[in-house]
């Protein structure tokens, strides 16, 4: 260790974990996207929430900037660290601490995993009701910071509906403890809100408290192949009128076809341009409603096949389908679109967008699935091996452009659940007015004067 900052920092917190390999600087440094080339000073791995204090005030101190990070499993560069950034990795504040059976609230630490929150909740009779496929690897804290969503958002929300209340180790080294649990609370600015989605550009999320809730009921999860594009908003339509839905997930068939090369049980003995995969409230009434609603969908041509489950474990093959597409493509290093409409502008906005990607993508294999649901969509284009990865990435950005002007259009937003981070930076303005920049700047001058927690994230300072 030569750097003398980290001598430094060393002095002052002998206890604390660093890391400086090569090997660490990279795992450490980057995230999911894969489009920079990790460069932090080093890793530090603070055991308790004094240790992260003491961390932020050193970096003003030496003026060394600061990349929080979780699981690292985002899609936006939010947790890339390439300009010699310290990386604070939560991974060793792992645990639960505390549970009140009366206002039914887990206190965890933020780096525990989402999974982990599952079991946690379980063991009390309860559940944590925010899911999606990297359960296992994304920890609490990075959800929060990115007011994630998941494939149950249209019967549970998203993230920010389940903080009761979380402690915030902002730029200046102080600790705000905000929320505190309270179910009504109208004494001034709800701070805890500020900092949910705030991508560790306002401090560190050290602590969550989390709202649980009971069980769900028993499900049944249908799947259903689809003639054509036109007819998804209403076969949901449909299947909301007629059932209790828990999620309502679509996906092309090049998204089958990679999940199907990664391992998955394919569904059907044709192949069909479009699926669905929706869970519902089972029970003797709630099959006869589906089997209903799925005749009804057979009649008017907009279904051409489908299954419901019968079992826990036909449930979890049908879900791999959706579930296992992102782990699919991951050795494609793809381009990653997530955006977002009103459900009720979703028709239009679908068939815009269809015909925009149509037109500027007819080389490239572009992988669609979303929770439609809840008005979610993402897009995932896969580079050629013959184009080099540069050139792959300005086309992309070129659509890019086009698709931030067509969301604006629609009022939508170019980040549903991942957080701009640098991927998005350049597109903030097509969801957010300049005014409303102007004051989010403003609100990071206060919490982090020196502009050090993760810096270029978001929007340049």
């Amino acid at each position: 260790m030569t750097d003398p900052r980290l001598a430094a920092l060393s002095q002052t917190l002998p206890e604390l974990r660093l890391l400086t390999d090569a090997a660490d600087l990279e795992h450490y440094g980057r995230d999911w996207t894969r489009r920079w080339t990790p460069a932090p000073l080093a890793i530090a791995l603070p055991a308790t929430v004094e240790q992260v204090q003491a961390i932020v005030r050193w970096a003003r101190e030496a003026g060394v900037a600061i990349v929080p990070s979780g699981g690292r499993t985002g899609l936006s560069g939010g947790a890339v660290a390439a300009n010699g950034e310290l990386v604070v990795s939560l991974e060793r504040m792992n645990k639960a601490i505390g549970f009140d059976p009366v206002d039914r609230t887990l206190t965890v630490q933020a780096g525990m995993a989402l999974e982990a929150v599952h079991n946690a909740a379980k063991e009390h009779g309860l559940v944590y009701p925010v899911d999606f496929a990297a359960r296992g690897s994304c920890s609490i804290g990075g959800n929060i910071a990115t007011n994630a969503g998941g494939i149950r958002v249209i019967r549970y929300g998203n993230t920010r509906e389940w903080v009761a209340g979380l402690k915030l180790v902002d730029g200046r080294g102080e600790l705000l403890d905000v929320g505190r649990g309270l179910v009504k609370n109208s004494s001034g600015y709800d701070l805890r809100h500020l900092a949910v989605a705030s991508e560790g550009t306002l401090g560190i999320i050290v602590e969550a408290t989390l709202r649980l809730t009971d069980p769900p009921p028993p499900t049944s999860v249908m799947l259903l192949a689809l003639a054509d594009f036109d007819a998804l908003m209403r076969v949901f339509a449909e299947l909301r009128a007629k059932l209790r839905l828990e999620a309502f997930e679509f996906f092309t068939d090049r998204a089958l076809y990679h999940v199907l090369a990664h391992g998955a049980q394919k569904p059907f003995d044709e192949a069909h341009p479009y699926y669905v995969v929706t869970e519902f409230a089972a029970g003797e009434a709630e099959e006869g409603a589906a089997l209903a609603a799925f005749e009804h969908c057979v009649g008017e041509g907009w279904v051409l096949d489908g299954v419901i489950s019968q079992s826990e474990a036909q449930a979890a093959q049908l879900w791999r389908l959706r579930e296992g597409i992102t782990e699919s493509l991951a050795k494609y290093v793809p381009y990653k679109n997530d955006v977002s409409v009103r459900i009720s502008a979703m028709p239009a906005f679908l068939a815009e967008t269809r015909a925009l990607l149509g037109q500027e993508y007819p080389q490239f294999d572009v992988v669609w699935f979303g929770h439609i649901g809840d008005g979610n969509l993402h897009i995932n284009v896969l580079k050629p091996d013959d184009m080099a990865q540069v050139d792959f990435v300005n086309d992309c950005e070129r659509v890019t452009k086009l698709l931030a002007q067509a969301l604006q259009r629609h009022d939508g937003s170019i980040s549903a659940e991942h957080g701009i981070g640098l991927v998005k930076k350049p597109y903030l303005s097509s969801t957010r007015s300049e005014a409303e920049i102007a004051l989010m700047r403003g609100i990071r001058r206060v919490l982090d004067p020196d502009g050090l927690m993760n810096p270029g994230k978001l929007f340049d300072a």
